[in-house]
């Protein structure tokens, strides 16, 4: 298979990727997604593996699940944002031109909002999950 021939595959693969990414829902820990049962494990039940389908024209994008939106700040979503492209805080509060406690605090602030709408991220990765549920940044981005 030749470079040319194994691209678009690629793209393909990656689209089904997000689109299905895009589809997921999030439980909360310790809690069955609604409409599943709760598997014996003590965990939530998995998704029941479905049937590979074509892809969905690139113009209609799926629609996003509702979710109760954060009121962030235009900062915050600003910091959340930068912090999600940068490796680290410290490098947020020098492209930012703010101080590492800063950075700290508006992550916190922003933690703790998703926290009240019953949406928890206490890590970058749940962030990120967040982030992109709500829009405020594109896997493309990242």
């Amino acid at each position: 298979m030749t470079v040319s021939e194994t691209v678009p595959l690629l793209d393909q693969r990656r689209r089904e990727a997000l689109d299905r990414l895009r589809r997921r829902a999030m439980p909360l820990p310790g809690r069955p997604l609604p409409g599943r049962a709760q598997s014996g494990r003590g965990l939530c039940a998995a998704p029941a593996p479905s049937a590979p389908s074509a892809p969905a024209p690139q113009s209609v994008k799926p629609p996003r699940p509702s979710h109760p939106h954060p009121d962030l700040t235009r900062r915050e979503i600003q910091v959340l944002r930068t912090w999600l492209m940068l490796d680290s805080k410290p490098a947020v509060a020098q492209a930012l031109s703010i101080s590492l406690g800063t950075v700290n605090t508006h992550l916190t602030r922003i933690r703790a909002k998703y926290a009240d709408l019953g949406r928890p991220a206490s890590t970058k990765a749940a962030l990120v999950a967040r982030a992109i549920q709500d829009g405020i940044v594109d896997l493309d981005e990242l």
